[in-house]
């Protein structure tokens, strides 16, 4: 996997780092305060597992609990600010394309899917997020609770929940605007037995910006 800076490619101005994250697999990078990370499902209906630090004190990670209830929503959309445990705001979404991400379905990992799905699985988010989390020296203590781009597990009145299916077109896009210094880890989910992916992981693209 090359990295490559493409400006003119990426069709927007300021950028300083853009590159293609293959199907199943993890990235991360330090997001500086001030810009804007946009990450596109390049093919449409791929989940993108997301978490995000503090770079200046990793400890103090991404709290969905915070999340949700400062804003009073379940969901990740325009205007969500991702906030930390210390209630340190760490990225403000500036675009959306869809509006409506996950934050209580968590991710996939090989114990939760011989649970779920009755498989031996060889690869999940879980074991993406640690051996990310690894290249920083960061243990398993730092996975949490972790937003779910481009995917929607609505929750109805039962108290039921469940992915839904073909919620997420090709190219669409959420901008994340960095507070602070921020690490942020992705998981390009490998999941192959629930519709969070259409049964087919993808590539996404990430695109790192100074603030317009």
């Amino acid at each position: 996997m090359n990295e490559t800076t493409t400006a003119a490619a990426a069709g927007l101005d300021g950028v300083v780092y853009d590159f293609v994250v293959p199907a199943r697999q993890p990235w991360s990078r330090v997001i500086k305060a001030g810009e804007i990370l946009r990450i596109i499902d390049l093919e449409g209906q791929q989940a993108v597992d997301f978490l995000c630090y503090n770079a200046a004190d990793p400890g103090d990670r991404y709290s969905s609990m915070n999340t949700i209830k400062v804003q009073g929503n379940s969901y990740i959309g325009k205007g969500t600010v991702l906030y930390s445990d210390a209630g340190v705001p760490l990225f403000t979404v500036t675009e959306d394309t869809l509006g409506r991400h996950d934050t209580v379905y968590g991710c996939c990992s090989i114990p939760n899917n011989f649970l779920r799905y009755g498989v031996k699985t060889t690869e999940s988010c879980y074991s993406n997020f640690l051996s990310e989390l690894a290249t920083h020296g960061m243990d398993r203590s730092a996975i949490v609770s972790n937003v779910n781009f481009f995917m929607q597990v609505p929750i109805l009145d039962d108290g039921s929940a469940g992915v839904a299916a073909d919620v997420s077109p090709p190219g669409g896009f959420v901008d994340l605007r960095a507070e602070t210094d921020v690490l942020a880890v992705i998981s390009n989910c490998p999941q192959m037995h629930n519709p969070c992916n259409a049964y087919n992981p993808t590539p996404i693209r990430v695109i790192v910006r100074t603030a317009d």
